[in-house]
């Protein structure tokens, strides 16, 4: 089947990768995957989580959220605290992220990830990473800077989904495609090449390890891609 933006199964959407748009925060990037936008902002705070204190080490935390309009409906602000789908977000972000450190000797700080979704056409959480660790490096080198640390970070870390429509698997979905996928999976890896994380779900069918491996390997060369983004805007 023919994709409806034309790219091949193997295509990931254009991406660009814009570091330091917010002149407030230690580090920000504001990242586009196709018409998924996402700003994403790192702040340093002078304190740790509570089961942190007294241990000498600091942690990275990510939030996320979609602003009302980021859909073609509006979605209603969440007031009272995340949601569980946005709970299991932040969580996946999160985790992700700390695969970047070698180490969370950098004092005992939190850098906190704001992920903030300015328009959604599918993929968020895993823009979110892609973006999210380009402004954790801003963050880091900040840190190292101002504190006389270690810089703590250490390596990329980069997301992308991938799903079986019809038959067949495709790299990168958009929200359409993702919406009428049999299966759908985001995918988190490392550099070189190690998983972070592999999320796979049969939505509407399941999947055999043929399957999976394909979507695996889609994944693998697509995050590549990424990471060659990432290197490009952070040498710059």
């Amino acid at each position: 089947m023919s994709r409806h933006d034309g790219r091949a199964n193997d295509e990931l959407r254009p991406v660009t990768l814009q570091r330091g748009t917010n002149p407030y925060a230690e580090g920000s990037c504001l990242v586009r995957m196709g018409d998924t936008h996402v700003i994403c902002t790192a702040s340093v705070e002078d304190r740790p989580p509570p089961w942190r204190v007294g241990s000498g080490l600091g942690w990275v935390t990510a939030e996320y959220a979609m602003l009302p309009r980021a859909t073609t409906e509006r979605t209603s602000r969440e007031r009272r605290g995340a949601g569980g789908r946005t709970s299991e977000i932040q969580r996946l972000i999160g985790r992700s992220l700390r695969a970047a450190l070698t180490t969370f000797a950098f004092g005992e700080r939190t850098v906190r990830i704001d992920c903030d979704v300015l328009q959604a056409d599918g993929g968020t959480r895993t823009a979110a990473i892609t973006g999210g660790v380009v402004a954790l490096a801003d963050a880091c080198a900040w840190l190292a800077n101002e504190y006389g640390v270690a810089n703590p970070f250490g390596r990329l870390v980069a997301a992308v989904s991938v799903g079986v429509i019809q038959g067949e698997a495709m790299l990168d979905l958009c929200y359409l495609e993702d919406k009428h996928a049999d299966v759908d999976a985001n995918i988190v890896i490392v550099e070189p090449d190690r998983f972070v994380e592999v999320q796979g779900t049969g939505e509407n069918d399941t999947f055999d390890r043929s399957q999976l491996d394909t979507m695996l390997d889609l994944a693998s060369a697509g995050v590549q891609s990424l990471f060659r983004e990432q290197r490009n805007v952070m040498q710059a």
